[in-house]
């Protein structure tokens, strides 16, 4: 007698579009199925019903069986990055016109001269104004009339816009005024499409509010579009079940919530990584875990501490210079904080002025790809630099769906790297990979010391079809002593989709010290907070308990910059100013090993996060070693820490059962990546089929 088929809903489907590779995972009850197929740039909806047909062709089940999608992507960014948006004007508040090409003046590189900060979203010819004031208590100082608003908008109506971003000054204490220009826009152009800053980020900071908003309609019309062909083209397909979208934050929305706010999407791929890697950690028991997350275009790291991820409200997109921090555009929405650099396979290197050989940000991507790729790329990328050191297999790369050319990838190496600086393409690739891996050491460093963390605590998770490849030198610079690469791991975004909460965070500034502490209207907006994040969340599940989890920005008095402070629902729902200056205080000497005396404390911005309970976890009993891995092949790998090749041992990962081990040098392939074990660690398959590397002893 066969078992019967799993239910509907337990056949689940995650989908992850990268700036290379589009990755698909389809989960049937418990076991897995997976796959990678190059992006489509010119229709993304493309490689997610190829990918889709792949992995239900493995599992022997139908498209229309599929009961759920979860759906993340950088499609949003890339629009930003790249400036391929709507027509989109701002509407503002008179004499604020040009706040977001003042930016906040600082310069993020204070000795370069010639400094120049990166164009706004829209020139200034695509910026309106309105009179009309809210003064900073969210009182009306100047009426704003419709009759007054009129002639702007046919302005706005005759240039043709496709979409209207509305961020008037203090309308996140009092939006009326913002409201009352979309009515005049729907009645003027009612197919335009509308974005009011109280509704995209109601946060004070005008410079960062008025980008956020501007942003999000910039976007707007194009994820509008490319979600309604995606559910068209699902629904030719005969899969009629819902698709949901992973935001920013770690969490998932309802598609149309993620059509009218997109700007929540911007970090949605790598906040799947994130949400993968702390469930790994939860089933270790880790409390201090490095997120390694390296793909086609970016490699992203995320600290996760007691098996969260560090979250953020503002972060930045596309950073011109050197990745410096101020140098991109804010934007102002909940999310996982990460930082982001361009050092992905795909990322091209070049030599600069100075001689020395520079990695990304630009990214070969899938069109025409790495050199080795064969498709018209002449330019060294990364993945040409790990071929040529013998870290990937020319003939199962990506399942053996894509053959690499060894010849290609030396060509190019020799005549962008080698030629200007005299060396052969084996030591240029071997320059190559050192720089891609000392900017990721770096960026971790830095990271690691702005959040006041000592890296040699921490185990790292590395997932990601580059990530494996590269994690194991990573760790020796870095001096982390632990790496865990999951099942999985060449499709971890995806993965971290499907075990990702229904979750919406609710903000809003109001501003408040602690001497003037008002318990009453605390209690009533985090009330408020609360009930307009869990309707979001109750319409993507309707049965579901719903966690709330509370959370306020305060610093002192003076100060330019707030901390988050975490309240539980009973410290939110029973305010007590001396409850919050104890937790501030407790806060604040974590990060900066002390407390100022004698200052008043600010209360800037209150935020709710509304979620469904996390999935779950079974604990993992660790395994010992028990038996050697069986050697299929040898191969030649090149091992940077001894700058020379050294005889490496080929196994199979899914030939590892838990407790087989191999000491380095080794390379364990799988389909959708390779793990580079170096000379100075040992790798164990623990009883979850996670790679454990330790260092020798």
């Amino acid at each position: 007698m066969t078992d019967p088929s799993p239910p509907k809903q337990a056949i689940r489907l995650g989908v992850d579009i990268g700036g290379t590779f589009t990755d698909v995972v389809l989960e049937v009850g418990a076991s897995s199925y997976s796959t990678k197929v190059l992006t489509t740039y010119a229709a993304p909806e493309n490689a997610i019903i190829d990918g889709m047909h792949q992995v239900c062709a493995k599992a022997g089940i139908a498209p229309g069986d599929i009961g759920q999608i979860i759906h993340g992507t950088t499609l949003a960014t890339n629009a930003l990055i790249e400036r391929r948006g709507a027509k989109t004007a701002l509407i503002t508040t008179e004499g604020f016109r040009d706040v977001i090409e003042m930016r906040t003046e600082s310069r993020f590189e204070q000795y370069d001269l010639n400094l120049e900060l990166p164009e706004p979203l829209l020139p200034r010819h695509m910026r309106y104004t309105v009179p009309g004031r809210i003064d900073a208590s969210g009182a009306e100082l100047v009426p704003l009339t419709k009759e007054q608003i009129a002639p702007v908008v046919e302005e706005i109506a005759a240039a043709g816009y496709d979409s209207v971003a509305v961020g008037l000054i203090h309308s996140y204490l009092n939006p009326a005024h913002e409201e009352r220009v979309r009515e005049v826009l729907a009645e003027k152009m009612p197919d335009a499409m509308v974005s009011i800053s109280s509704e995209v980020s109601p946060q004070m900071r005008e410079y960062e509010r008025f980008n956020t908003v501007v942003a999000n309609a910039y976007i707007k019309p194009l994820m509008k579009s490319y979600l309604g062909r995606l559910k068209g083209r699902l629904a030719d397909e005969g899969v009629t079940c819902n698709v949901f979208l992973m935001h920013s934050g770690g969490g998932i929305i309802s598609l149309e919530n993620a059509a009218d706010f997109p700007v929540r999407l911007v970090e949605s791929g790598p906040a799947g990584g994130a949400v993968f890697a702390a469930h790994i950690a939860a089933r270790y028991g880790l409390d201090k875990v490095l997120s390694f997350d390296m793909g086609g275009t970016t490699a992203k790291i995320c600290l996760i501490k007691n098996q969260t991820p560090k979250t953020s409200r503002v972060f930045e997109v596309a950073r011109t210079y050197r990745f410096k921090k101020g140098s991109g555009m804010p934007i102002s929405i909940p999310v996982i904080d990460m930082v982001e650099i361009g050092a992905g396979g795909g990322s091209l290197a070049h030599v600069d002025a100075m001689q020395q050989i520079r990695v990304g940000p630009e990214s070969a991507g899938s069109e025409p790809g790495p050199a080795c790729y064969g498709r018209g790329g002449e330019r060294p990328a990364v993945t040409d630099a790990d071929l040529v050191l013998g870290k990937l297999d020319p003939d199962n790369f990506a399942g053996g769906s894509i053959k690499l050319t060894r010849s290609n990838s030396e060509t190019a190496l020799q005549a962008v790297l080698g030629d200007p600086l005299e060396m052969d393409a084996q030591t240029a690739a071997f320059g190559l990979a050192e720089v891609v891996d000392e900017n990721m050491a770096n960026a971790a460093r830095v990271h690691a010391v702005e959040n006041g963390e000592d890296l040699s605590d921490y185990t790292m998770i590395a997932f990601g079809g580059a990530a494996p490849l590269h994690a194991g030198r990573l760790c020796e610079k870095l001096g982390i002593d632990r790496c865990l690469v999951p099942p999985g791991a060449g499709v971890g975004s995806a993965i971290g989709f499907l075990r990702a909460p229904f979750s919406f965070e609710a903000n809003r500034s109001i501003y408040m010290t602690l001497d003037a502490f008002d318990a009453g209207a605390i209690k009533t907006l985090l009330s408020e907070l609360q009930q307009e994040a869990t309707a979001f969340v109750r319409n993507c599940d309707a049965h579901s308990d719903i966690l709330s989890e509370f959370k306020v920005y305060m610093r002192y008095k003076g100060q330019g910059w707030e901390i988050p402070i975490t309240l539980s629902e009973a410290q939110a729902m029973a305010p007590d100013a001396a409850t919050f200056q104890r937790l501030f205080e407790a806060e604040y000497a974590k990060l900066f090993s002390r407390t100022v005396e004698g200052l008043d404390v600010e209360i800037t911005v209150w935020s709710v996060n509304a979620t469904t309970p996390p999935a779950a976890v079974d604990p993992v009993a660790e395994a010992e070693q028990h038996r050697s891995a069986t050697r299929h092949a040898t191969r030649a790998l090149y091992d940077p820490a001894q700058a020379e090749a050294v005889e490496a041992a080929v196994v199979r990962r899914d030939g590892m059962d838990a407790g087989h081990h191999i000491a380095g040098p080794a390379i364990m392939t799988e389909d959708e990546t390779t793990i580079i074990v170096p000379t100075s660690r040992t790798a164990l398959r623990q009883p979850d089929g996670c790679i454990d590397l330790r260092v020798k002893g």
